[in-house]
């Protein structure tokens, strides 16, 4: 945060870093897969706004437009940021497992994005070989 709040120097603060990060981490977190639906909850949900540290003065106008979002996204993306980003993640990892007994003993996936190569749908109806019951995935 720090080497993105002096990145920013003594630009606007309309939208501070620190708040727009925990808002990109509560997006993940609630699990919005756009920034627009991000955007829409923040929009509708005050305390969110709040735990996030947008100004809760300024109200429903605190939330960031999707052009911020979109220059605060192609910060992260320059290579000294992603690279101090990288080294903070693999810290926490690590420090997980050295806090958390177990911690990346087993690893839970969906299979539905492995590719597949079994037919959709049999010839006839009375063909049960095909994939039925996994048609659609997240990635």
């Amino acid at each position: 945060m720090q080497q993105l709040e002096q990145r920013r120097g003594r630009g606007r603060n309309e939208y501070p870093v620190r708040a727009m990060w925990n808002s990109l981490v509560a997006g993940i977190v609630f699990q919005h897969p756009s920034i627009e639906q991000l955007r829409r909850e923040l929009l509708r949900n005050g305390q969110l706004r709040d735990l996030c540290g947008f100004d809760p003065t300024r109200g429903s106008d605190a939330v960031p437009s999707a052009s911020a979002y979109s220059r605060f996204l192609s910060t992260l993306r320059k290579r000294t940021i992603r690279t101090a980003l990288v080294k903070v993640c693999t810290a926490l990892v690590d420090q997980c497992y050295r806090e958390l007994p177990g911690f990346g003993r087993r690893l839970g996936a969906d299979g539905k994005g492995i590719a597949s190569v079994a037919r959709r749908r049999g010839k006839g109806a009375g063909d049960r070989r095909g994939e039925h019951d996994a048609d659609w995935g997240v990635s």
